[in-house]
């Protein structure tokens, strides 16, 4: 299933270990954009499903998409009212670059352990190296876990900074 959530994970991990570094928000985006290839591949039940945005090379466009339409909606946002949801005006180019960086590779990283068509070093190689090498159910409960600690570790922060 694309745009699984289980990546975040991870994200909120990153994100909670080094907030002003990493943007959460776009790790998110990062994802839910490299998932629009195989979404579209799945409706038009055209296989394989992960392609081009599912490489290396893929990843790097997908962050540099993710930066772009970031800068983008900052730029409407000064001339059109849009809701600052999650503060996301206030975020760094340096930390939406880091944040979709984060989720674009980990993204590959994670989907190559388990889908037998992505080709992570095309066109260089169809090698998938990953593939299988960590049981599902541990990559899943790991991406779960990874989301638990960033939920605990922010709210820990927020409660302490309330307490100050």
């Amino acid at each position: 299933m694309p745009i699984t959530p289980f990546h975040f994970g991870p994200g909120a991990a990153i994100h909670a270990i080094a907030p002003k570094r990493v943007s959460f928000i776009a790790f998110c985006a990062a994802n839910v954009l490299m998932d629009v290839e195989p979404l579209y591949y799945m409706r038009t039940e055209q296989f394989p499903l992960h392609r081009f945005f599912h490489t290396y090379i893929g990843a790097t466009l997908i962050v540099f998409l993710t930066v772009a339409l970031f800068i983008a909606a900052r730029a409407v946002a000064n001339r059109v009212r849009l809701p600052n949801l999650f503060g996301w005006r206030e975020l760094s180019t340096v930390s939406v670059t880091i944040g979709a960086a984060f989720g674009s590779f980990t993204h590959i990283v994670f989907d190559s352990i388990m889908h037998s068509d992505i080709r992570p070093f095309a066109p260089f190689s169809d090698s998938n190296l990953l593939l299988r090498t960590i049981p599902l159910d541990i990559l899943h409960w790991s991406c779960v876990l990874a989301g638990a600690f960033g939920i605990a570790l922010m709210l820990l922060r927020k409660l302490r900074r309330a307490s100050c």
